[in-house]
Formats: structure tokens, C-alpha cells, sequence
């Protein structure tokens, strides 16, 4: 774990409150494989991942976000992972469009939801997996490709919200989203803070990161691993894998304060904190 700044403790991190959408995995299971942590030979255990989703959950709500729930549907398993549903800022939904039909049907689920819930809805004409690859750092989007998400849909995002999106590629096939490669621990566009993997990311994405966030924090492989950079922040407190010991020990010398949880039935659909949480921002 790499240290890089400076400014590397603050004792002045504030948190904001954050709504945000989830979905109970009901129907949660592996009965398929689209990426390396898949295995449906290996039996899962829907009633350990309800269980460890609520501890998420039951944590969210004593952090004070405001929680929002979409119904799981029969035959969407990897519906719990809310994240890819879209991408939500200044109160329009940009829908995700999926790469593989196993979970296109999730797009216009999300989609409705949306539009029930008054966003105003922008259907995807490019794939893409919405926060799983859209992460917002100030005014900022970041945006990846090289697995799901097309580069297609960064114009998308840049047309619709008219902001600037810095296309980052990931070039490791067991981090296939960007939020299992970076997270955004603050924000703030005065003191924006992220932690990334660096061998997720090919030369050029790098030269982009450590030009725009100097004294990020630099995971290792043992916790990107456990997907510990999967995670959630409200700018001071940060939920993370419990098993990410090292990134837990990075975030506290930067002043946040870290709150490990278990999701290890969830990881072996691939997600993690992040992957079962997508920001509202209406």
C-alpha cells in the first residue's frame, strides 16, 4: 500500500449524507459465468448472501444515508449488484444497456424504477454497466472501458450531462468494472481523493491518474483482490471488504474512518460494497 502525498492524514474529514438504491438478492446464485470470479459449479448460498447484503444494509442506515430499494425479479441473480444499474446525476438517469443477455433485463428494470421515482430517464444507446464504470469525483466523471462499458457511451456522458469524463481503460479481466479497480473516497473537487490498483489500468490511464490525483493511495494485489477497493464513502467514513486489512490501515492514516463488512458470499458473483450500492443524485 502506497502513501504519496503530503497531505496524507487529515483529522478534518466530513461526511455528507448520501442516498442511495439497493436490491435484496432473493434471487440471488452463480448459474452462470461472464467473468473470472464466477464459478457455477461451486453452490452459493442465498440465505448467507440475504444475510451479509442486511449487514450492508443495517450499516448504511446507521451511517444515516437515506435507502432506496428496487424489487428483485425472478431469474435476475445478479440484480443485487444495484451498482450497474445506471448512473444517476442532477437528477437524470442515464440506463445501462448490458453486454451479456443474461442481464439485459436488468436495464429496463432499473429503468422503470427511475421513472417512478422521478428521475428523468435517458435511454443508453452504447453498452454500458452504469456506475460499475461511471464514478463521479467533483465535477468529473471517470469513466472505464476495455470489458463492459464501450467508449461509445462516454460521449453518451458527456452529451447528457455535459461534464468532463476522463475515459480511463482497464486492462486486467478480473477487474472489469472500474469500481472494482477505484474508489472515490472524497468527491470534493477541492480536495478530491481516490484509491486505485494500478496494474488494473493500462500506461496511459496512469499517466491520467497520477497527473489529475497526486498522493492517491496505490492498493496492492492482496486487497484488490478481496475487492476491497469495491467500496462506498461519504467523505469521511468509508465501508470497505473486511479482509482489505492494508487499505483499511491506508484510509486511517488519511483521517477516514473504515468500516469492514463481509460480502464473501456476493464476491463469488464478482461484486462487492460498491457493486450492491448505486448513488441517487437527484
Amino acid at each position: 500500500m502506497t502513501l504519496t502525498s503530503p497531505e496524507s492524514a487529515r483529522a478534518d474529514r466530513v461526511a455528507t449524507r448520501r442516498t442511495v438504491l439497493m436490491c435484496r438478492p432473493d434471487f440471488y446464485t452463480v448459474s452462470y459465468r461472464i467473468n473470472p470470479w464466477m464459478h457455477p459449479e461451486d453452490p452459493t448460498d442465498t440465505s448467507v448472501a440475504l444475510a451479509q447484503w442486511q449487514t450492508l444494509h443495517d450499516l448504511y442506515a446507521s451511517l444515516g444515508y437515506a435507502i432506496e430499494l428496487i424489487d428483485p425479479e425472478p431469474g435476475l441473480p445478479d440484480m443485487v449488484y444495484a451498482a450497474n444499474g445506471g448512473f444517476t446525476l442532477d437528477g437524470i438517469a442515464y440506463g445501462a444497456r448490458f453486454q451479456y443477455p443474461e442481464r439485459g433485463p436488468e436495464g429496463p428494470a432499473y429503468m422503470r424504477w427511475f421513472a417512478e421515482h422521478g428521475f428523468e430517464v435517458r435511454e443508453p444507446v452504447s453498452v454500458n454497466e452504469g456506475e460499475g464504470d461511471f464514478l463521479l469525483v467533483g465535477d468529473t466523471i471517470l469513466a472505464g472501458t476495455g470489458f463492459r462499458s464501450d467508449a461509445g457511451s462516454h460521449d453518451e456522458l458527456r452529451r447528457i450531462f455535459d461534464r468532463e469524463v476522463l475515459t480511463l481503460r482497464l486492462v486486467n479481466p478480473s477487474f472489469y468494472h472500474l469500481d472494482t479497480a477505484l474508489a472515490v473516497l472524497d468527491p470534493d473537487p477541492e480536495h478530491p481523493a481516490i484509491a486505485y490498483l494500478p496494474s488494473a489500468f493500462d500506461p496511459a490511464s496512469l499517466d491520467l491518474l497520477e497527473e489529475r490525483y497526486p498522493g492517491s493511495v496505490q492498493v496492492d494485489d492482496a486487497d484488490a483482490a478481496v475487492l476491497g477497493l469495491n467500496s462506498f464513502s461519504d467523505g469521511r467514513n468509508v465501508v470497505i471488504a473486511t479482509r482489505a486489512t492494508g487499505f483499511e490501515q491506508s484510509l486511517r492514516d488519511r483521517g477516514f474512518v473504515p468500516h469492514g463488512v463481509d460480502l464473501s458470499e456476493l464476491l463469488l458473483g464478482g461484486g462487492g460494497v460498491k457493486c450492491c450500492t448505486l448513488e441517487l443524485r437527484r
